[in-house]
């Protein structure tokens, strides 16, 4: 080490993390500059910041450990250059001499992999040189549990939440912000409730900002009369009135709620030409800031409730202060102004802009606002848009995951990553008039060497990491992975997870991307998080267990049910029923088990002691309708038994009446009392 300080001159100190690699259009990332005058990515700079990391005793050693690698992977990869100069390759063999011994010299153990072959299909299946080093986290849809996955796949870090959820990030404290079905909730790394705002409607996603604030998506509905009366044709509006997406800024205060500071909303930017006598009259190619309220109604007219923008996403631009979004039925994206304070949101003039709340920007599909048709689309039913942060490949730069599908019947039918260049202009974007938004092309894209074979036809997400790969969230198939910018998968990882179950190495994970139909494995998001990023250093990040290996809760139910010790059946049925009263579940078990019984649905209706306990929209029936339908996903057929759970609700019950739909069509129906 010694030596390595001589020959990079001593003294040093920190530098921000910056991974090496090349971007998305090959060109080197330069790293900060620091004070041994390492400028570039040079061996003097992995080599300085190798010893910074063995230094460092403040960190945690699983954090050093990863950091160090992918410094030592970069240096390896300078190593292989033929037009390095003799000192550099001196410099280069002491640094791989230190590198070979950073386990030891951290005291971690790296080396406990799983076997890896073709027999693998769930967990970690792939990791290749070249692959960035860090953190991923992730869930599935609606589970209680959050996993952070070491570079290997195991699990470096868990939280069990009191509520399921389909979306979480790592904050800087450590902390996990999480949508629930009706609110954004804060945890601690024990998964104790932080802070909590509540929120009927939250939506899909949410932002922690610089301030502090947190921006949510929430989701509102228009009545009927009001959609009409803002100019929607009465034909195409449902009885129940239209669905829509807004903006909400909330200052956290206290452990629970928090003061609105900033809303918009879409309803106050609106243009139509359908009823001159109405609000928002005009021509529609001629106001590319303003949104069509009569765009897709003919379509979702018959749905109920009519879910018109379906907004899946938002990202903050704090340099430019602009927010965008992703209206997945309008299959493109947004950008506003957030200068705008909210009143001037309402209007069209405010903010660095000067166009308020109005569209600054759109893309994706031009025929929305009347400057293309079907075959100028480019964007179908889209996740995850946002700006690639400042420091990373491509920075400022839009990436999205493109989902291939939409209606009405206009479908690809295969997935792509794509990045486009956005024609920012001050505050504001260029346009010609009369034309759409550029631009007609992309600056990168990743779709499947025969394109179909990569087909997320919902929820998904990317993210374009330090040194160039991006990583690609696979949604249906429970698949996260990284690409390079060559197109080349170099790290993969299958969710092992059915509901409460593991899925063994053989089980291979549908891609298939009908919407129709969920699979055992999916989820919405995956998060990287390189290794110093601060919130990774409140984590106790020790190696567990890999997922695939744990028992599940189908292995302890059917080993319970031979052994015989979940107590008394509760009822006598096709299935046998039985309580497990501590985990809040009852547990449906039958033996022998035939083929047909993996497909089953079953329905549960909870009566409660007291039925002010029910949800609101619930207690004029007086019970909780809690029918699942499992269709092969959680009915597991394991050593001649089929096992299945439900969890119960927390509150008093009286009664339960439960029981199955027969492929006959036929029921069977069992009253299990609770309250003796």
């Amino acid at each position: 080490m010694a030596a390595i300080a001589v020959l990079i001159g001593g003294a040093w100190h920190t530098p921000a993390y910056a991974d090496s690699g090349a971007s998305a259009r090959n060109q080197a990332v330069a790293p900060a500059p620091d004070d041994s005058g390492a400028t570039d990515a040079t061996p003097q700079y992995y080599a300085l910041r190798i010893l910074q990391t063995l230094a460092d005793d403040h960190t945690n050693n699983w954090v050093r450990y990863w950091q160090a690698r992918a410094d030592c992977d970069a240096a390896a990869a300078y190593a292989r250059r033929s037009d390095s100069p003799p000192i550099d390759r001196v410099l280069l063999t002491l640094t791989a001499a230190i590198c070979a011994r950073i386990d030891a010299r951290l005291g971690v153990n790296p080396d406990v992999h799983m076997p890896r072959g073709e027999e693998r299909t769930v967990g970690l299946v792939a990791s290749e040189p070249g692959a960035a080093m860090g953190y991923t986290l992730f869930m599935r849809r609606w589970e209680n549990d959050v996993f952070l996955l070491d570079p290997l796949g195991r699990v470096a870090h868990a939280w069990h939440l009191d509520v399921s959820t389909d979306h979480a990030k790592l904050l800087d404290n450590g902390n996990l912000l999480a949508h629930l079905e009706d609110s954004a909730t804060e945890f601690d790394p024990r998964g104790n409730v932080v802070w909590r705002y509540e929120s009927t409607r939250a939506h899909h996603d949410f932002l922690k900002m610089p301030n502090g604030n947190v921006m949510l998506l929430v989701q509102g509905r228009k009545t009927r009369e009001e959609a009409v009366a803002a100019g929607a044709n009465p034909e195409f509006v449902h009885e129940s009135g239209l669905l829509y997406d807004y903006l909400l800024e909330a200052r956290p205060a206290g452990a629970s709620g928090g003061n609105v500071v900033w809303e918009w909303s879409p309803w106050d930017h609106l243009v139509q030409d359908f009823d001159p006598s109405k609000p928002n009259y005009g021509a529609i190619a001629g106001h590319p800031e303003l949104i069509d309220i009569n765009f897709l109604l003919e379509s979702i007219s018959n749905r109920n409730p009519s879910n018109w923008l379906h907004a899946n996403a938002i990202d903050y631009n704090p340099e430019l202060d602009q927010i965008m979004l992703s209206p997945r039925h309008f299959s493109e994206l947004w950008i506003i102004d957030h200068s705008a304070d909210t009143e001037e949101a309402r209007g069209h003039s405010g903010g660095n802009s000067g166009m308020g709340g109005d569209l600054l920007y759109r893309w994706g599909n031009p025929r929305v606002y009347g400057h293309g048709d079907v075959g100028d689309q480019r964007m179908f039913w889209q996740h995850q848009t946002h700006w690639i942060p400042p420091g990373l490949p491509g920075a400022g730069n839009i990436l999205l995951f493109n989902n291939g599908w939409e209606f009405p019947g206009h479908k690809r039918f295969y997935s792509s990553i794509d990045e486009l260049v956005p024609p920012a202009l001050d505050y504001g974007y260029r346009r010609t008039e009369g034309s759409a938004y550029p631009p007609n092309g992309l600056e990168w894209t990743y779709v499947a060497e025969t394109p179909t074979d990569f087909y997320a036809a919902y929820a998904s997400g990317v993210q374009r990491l330090p040194n160039g790969n991006t990583l690609v969230v696979h949604g249906p198939a429970g698949t996260i992975f990284q690409v390079t910018p060559d197109g080349e998968t170099v790290w993969k990882y299958v969710v092992p997870l059915l509901r409460r179950a593991r899925m063994r190495q053989w089980y291979q994970a549908s891609a298939d991307g009908d919407p129709e139909i969920f699979h055992t494995n999916d989820m919405y998001r995956a998060y990287w998080y390189p290794p110093d990023h601060p919130g990774l250093q409140a984590l106790d990040l020790t190696p567990g267990a890999y997922l695939a290996t744990l028992p599940d809760i189908y292995d302890l139910a059917r080993d319970a049910v031979i052994a015989g010790n979940l107590g008394d059946r509760l009822a006598v049925s096709d299935f046998d029923i039985y309580l497990d009263e501590g985990n809040r579940n009852l547990i449906y078990s039958k033996q022998p088990c035939a083929a047909a019984d993996t497909q089953a649905r079953f329905f549960l209706h909870i009566i409660p002691a007291d039925a002010r306990d029910l949800p609101a929209d619930r207690q004029e029936h007086g019970f909780d309708n809690l029918d699942f339908n499992f269709d092969g996903r959680e009915v597991i057929a394991s050593d001649g038994h089929c096992v299945a759970l439900r969890d119960l609700p927390g509150y008093a019950i009286d009664r339960i009446r439960t029981g199955q739909f027969t492929g006959e069509g036929q029921l069977w129906r069992a009253d299990i009392e609770l309250s003796e």
